[in-house]
């Protein structure tokens, strides 16, 4: 009977291990070098008014991710196969954008964790920085017990992450009272901030992130709805706190007049901030970042295709491991592909409404979603929410496509 009342005790702590697991795999896989240099680059652009950008994305957020892991979870089924139930073939297509997004925007993660390193230890190259960074995300998932670590260490990241971050944006003394007007009263409004918080926080593979992971630890189903929907706010309240708390610290830092150094925007707010020390807080800032983020993109992108076949079902660490190294070869061999990051970004903004619409249409095929019931205000603000971020996407890729090419 002791035995039993264990069993249950230790059933109940990995299960809420995995849901914190699955809301921190969600954030930090937002949580990029690409993250740390848009917020920083746009608070220099929009100043306090990127308090309201912050908010309206916030809000956003919460409703593509409620959706879109309520129907994973009810469904019990990926992103992928959901798709091909209501368009047979449009998961593969979704599958491999989201691929492709999450491919490009690992190299870039390889980059910031080899980047993060070097300024912690000034006597590594970059590129050593990135392969000993690799070789510890491929250690995770080779690891006997590669899920258990995979939690662990992103939760741990995650929690250093806020407390860096905490700490920074104390130090710059923010001008709070006009940050929190400009959440009402923005002196200017930007699509393509907008686009680009969305995007980089719940767009293309990020969302999934989550999603996905309560289904293979066995979290889904009509009755986990409420655990999923806390879990799901979490994720999002994680990665709005930080940015939230790195909005804060690069206002502070502007509002004395600092003009930030253009090729390395956060790491000056960090400089300006707290000195030395803070430069080195930036260095593990962005690695922690860059890492957990290796980490979520290899991850979610690899659960795109492993239920196309029962090899890559058989051999989804493999395969996660490959995409690691692949990703870090590239990076070696070529550096940072600036552009097509941009490119990728701006995928991303696509991807977003596309993918939510596919759920949207799911949940109210008998065939799939068996007798839930979805609210009708999830839907109602997720059709807003897919024509707002279509229309934004749209301007906002036509803006980069006439100033790259």
């Amino acid at each position: 009977m002791s035995e039993l009342v264990l069993d249950r005790a230790s059933d109940k702590k990995s299960k809420i291990r995995s849901l914190i697991g699955a809301a921190f795999l969600m954030a930090t896989s937002a949580i990029g070098p690409g993250f740390l240099t848009q917020t920083t680059v746009f608070t220099q652009k929009l100043q306090a008014s990127l308090a309201f950008v912050i908010a309206m994305s916030i809000i956003i957020d919460i409703i593509v991710q409620l959706n879109i892991w309520r129907i994973i979870a009810v469904t019990e089924r990926r992103a992928q196969d959901i798709a091909n139930m209501v368009v047979p073939g449009l998961g593969y297509v979704i599958s491999a954008l989201i691929v492709l997004g999450g491919f490009v925007f690992n190299i870039g993660n390889i980059a910031g964790a080899g980047l993060g390193i070097h300024i912690l230890f000034p006597q590594i190259p970059i590129v050593v920085g990135a392969l000993i960074s690799a070789i510890i995300a491929v250690f995770i998932f080779v690891s006997k017990d590669a899920s258990k670590l995979m939690d662990y260490f992103i939760l741990v990241l995650g929690t250093i992450l806020i407390l860096l971050m905490l700490y920074v944006a104390y130090q710059s003394s923010p001008p709070v009272v006009s940050a929190l007007k400009a959440v009402v009263l923005p002196e200017s409004i930007s699509f393509m901030a907008i686009v680009t918080l969305v995007g980089g926080t719940v767009g293309g593979y990020i969302t999934y992130a989550g999603g996905h992971r309560l289904l293979d630890v066995g979290v889904k189903g009509k009755s986990a709805i409420k655990v999923i929907n806390k879990s799901a706010i979490s994720a999002i309240s994680i990665a709005s706190v930080i940015r939230v708390l790195l909005f804060l610290a690069a206002l502070g830092v502007i509002s004395q007049g600092v003009n930030l150094n253009p090729s390395d925007p956060a790491g000056s707010v960090f400089s300006y901030a707290a000195g030395a020390i803070g430069y080195k807080f930036f260095g593990f800032v962005l690695w922690a970042a860059s890492i957990s983020s290796v980490i979520g993109a290899a991850y979610t992108s690899t659960s795109f295709v492993q239920t196309f076949h029962p090899w890559c079902e058989r051999y989804k660490n493999t395969l996660i491991i490959a995409f690691i190294v692949i990703s870090t070869l590239i990076f070696a061999s070529i550096g940072k592909p600036v552009t097509v990051l941009i490119l990728a970004g701006a995928v991303n903004g696509m991807i977003l409404p596309l993918t939510l619409f596919v759920m949207l249409l799911a949940v109210y095929k008998k065939s799939i979603r068996s007798h839930y019931r979805h609210p009708v205000w999830l839907t109602v603000t997720g059709l807003l929410v897919v024509i707002v971020m279509a229309y934004m996407s749209i301007a906002v890729i036509g803006n980069l496509s006439g100033s790259l090419f």
